[in-house]
């Protein structure tokens, strides 16, 4: 199973992750890139990089044809899916095995026996694995999933069979609930994944979520490398990531590793692979999944083992034993990751778009990413951008240096969630070990609008670009404007007025990035970036957009009026659920827009009739088009 040059089929941070690997050991290294990614960080890195098509993925990284023949071209004998777009799909490893090519991942008929979660239940199960209560039959017709539910009991959940990342995912607590979930869960698994199938599990109130990571060779040995908590989930999908989990005593993480092992002998697995568990509160643990590929979260098992995981792969694939034996298998210390996001903690977390403009990662800890200043954040791909990965000889070591890094991380441009990270580390519940999976249902994100602070110290820095002090003008006058608010500022030698208050804020220089500031007679330093009138600044752990504007811009600078709905973010329009001249009350649901792997619905402002619907399903619209005009003068419902 020798092979020299791999195709490294994927992007971003995971595709840089690969590449470095693989040229430590040797190994020829291609890239693959969209129209949107020309000029990535990971088509640098690599040695070759190849074009396989437009930005939309679907014509792109999911394309199997294309793939194949970026690894003809390149003279790739081996390919590696990294995680997302096609890792997990039976047909491009089966594809990349028929040309003749070496697949660094399990064979696929693993992949096809562990991706339908129904399936896999029924395999594992036989196999003594535990597994929740629940309904795993082939009759998927409605009425005997309503009758299977009042078997099982409530809550439970509905779940898609294929898939993941909270797709086609249910929860059920009231009877009523019961019929609208299936046929919701149902239509969206068969929208994101071809296949409708569900499945019904009893849902466990407030469990942990806990993986083990195994590794399978071509000699028949299959290993654990212990286990990483994942219970820190937005909407299913994981914020924050740890190893060990603080849940586990060495017995039980033993039980569940032996667990993990027996399932991934049932389908003779080779690679590296992740068997999801459910763990309740009296220490039962259940399975939900495996994974058949590289984690993002594998970095935290690096960690606290040493060991370099996609070495591990590469060693497999060209038919070597593992590395180490179960008994030889070490860990040390505490890590924890945490996934920077475009989006918008404080807006409902809407996926945020738009160039870098400065990018710093923080030192002390590890940082994979795929940015470069200057390249776009585009709506056409999932909109995590980094992984902040600290360790540390205890659990609060590495949570404080966490919290320290994020506070570092320089990121303008594109809005983040760095705060909020932050925020979700420094809660009890996480800092005491005792995070769930509910944790994060009833969270508060702080207010990420800029105080009177934050707005002097912008004036006086703005009033520094402008000069004003040259000119012998006693007094600068600013009108600064902020997604959601605007106020006027006066920047004097004394210090800034702003909202009724004078501050005592100042500016001492700018220099390389960075402007030095005097408030309340303290000194700071701290990071800033100009983009034409606009500031992109950091302040106590937060990142702050403001402008310079004309009172004609800054009026305008929140955006429609409340009659006229605009797009939040670049996507395309996959649901319509009105149409011109209908009737309609506040709040009902207008359309869905969908980017960056996320569906968002737009709801109506106000009461009225739909005026105009200048958009079509299946439409592209950019930032802020208009989708929607009401005639407030109406009748709503």
């Amino acid at each position: 199973m020798s092979f020299r040059r791999i195709l490294i089929a994927n992007r971003g941070e995971i595709a840089c992750r690969i590449a470095r690997t693989a040229k430590r050991l040797g190994y020829g290294t291609v890239a693959v890139y969209s129209d949107a990614d020309a000029g990535a960080l990971h088509t640098r890195l690599a040695d070759q990089a190849v074009r396989i098509g437009p930005a939309a993925a679907a014509q792109s990284y999911l394309s199997i044809p294309a793939l194949l023949d970026a690894a003809r071209r390149s003279g790739a004998d081996a390919v590696h899916p990294g995680y997302g777009f096609l890792s997990e799909n039976a047909d491009f490893a089966q594809a990349v095995v028929e040309a003749g090519l070496v697949f660094i991942g399990p064979a696929p008929s693993a992949i096809r026996a562990m991706g339908s979660k129904r399936l896999a239940k029924e395999r594992v199960a036989a196999h003594g694995v535990p597994v929740l209560p629940g309904y795993t039959g082939a009759d998927q017709s409605l009425d005997r999933l309503v009758g299977e539910a009042g078997r099982i009991g409530l809550p439970l959940m509905v779940k898609a069979s294929a898939g993941g990342g909270g797709k086609g995912l249910r929860p059920v607590r009231d009877p009523a609930e019961l019929r609208p979930a299936l046929e919701r869960a149902a239509a969206e698994a068969l929208a994101s994944f071809g296949d409708g199938e569900l499945i019904l599990e009893r849902a466990l109130l407030d469990p942990r979520h806990v993986e083990i990571q195994i590794f399978g060779d071509r000699h028949g040995n299959i290993i654990h490398l212990g286990e990483r908590d994942c219970s820190v989930q937005r909407r299913h999908q994981k914020v924050v990531e740890e190893a060990p989990s603080p849940a586990l005593t060495p017995e039980l993480r033993a039980e569940m590793g032996a667990a993990a092992v027996a399932a991934a002998c049932t389908v003779d697995y080779v690679g590296a692979g992740t068997v999801e568990f459910l763990l309740d509160g009296d220490g039962r643990f259940y399975f939900m999944e495996m994974n058949t590929r590289l984690q993002v979260e594998h970095p935290v098992t690096e960690a606290i083992t040493g060991l370099d995981l996609v070495e591990w792969q590469l060693r497999v694939a060209a038919g070597e034993p593992l590395p180490l034996a179960q008994d030889q298998v070490r860990s040390c210390g505490h890590a924890i990751e945490v996934r920077l996001y475009a989006e918008d903690a404080g807006r409902g977390f809407l996926p945020q778009t738009g160039p870098v403009l400065a990018w710093v990662p923080p030192d002390g800890v590890r940082v994979d990413h795929g940015l470069v200043e200057g390249q776009p954040v585009t709506p056409h791909y999932d909109p995590m951008l980094a992984k902040l990965i600290a360790s540390g000889a205890t659990r609060e070591e590495a949570r404080r240096r966490l919290v320290r890094a994020l506070g570092e991380t320089r990121l303008h441009g594109v809005v983040t969630n760095r705060a909020f990270l932050a925020q979700v580390l420094e809660t009890p519940a996480f800092v005491e070990g005792r995070a769930t999976t509910g944790l994060l249902n009833d969270f508060v994100v702080g207010d990420a609008a800029p105080d009177l602070v934050v707005q002097a110290i912008a004036a006086a820095i703005l009033a520094g670009k402008l000069g004003w002090w040259s000119h012998g003008t006693p007094t600068a006058r600013l009108r600064l404007a902020w997604d959601g608010g605007e106020a006027l500022a006066a920047v004097t030698p004394e210090g800034v007025a702003v909202g009724g208050e004078t501050l005592a804020v100042s500016l001492v220089g700018e220099c390389g990035g960075q402007a030095t500031v005097t408030v309340d007679g303290g000194t700071h330093t701290l990071p800033v970036t100009r983009d034409g009138n606009a500031l992109w600044l950091d302040w106590q752990g937060r990142t702050y957009v403001l402008e310079d504007a004309p009172l004609s811009k800054a009026a305008k600078r929140d955006g429609a009026a409340a009659d006229t709905v605009l797009s939040p973010m670049p996507g395309t329009v996959v649901e319509l659920a009105v149409e011109a001249g209908q009737a309609v009350a506040k709040g009902q649901k207008l359309m869905v827009l969908e980017a960056m792997k996320m569906q968002l619905e737009l709801k109506a402002p106000a009461a009225g009739v739909v005026a105009e619907l200048p958009v079509r399903q299946g439409q592209q619209v950019p930032a802020r088009a208009l989708l929607a005009r009401l005639d407030l003068g109406g009748e709503g419902l």
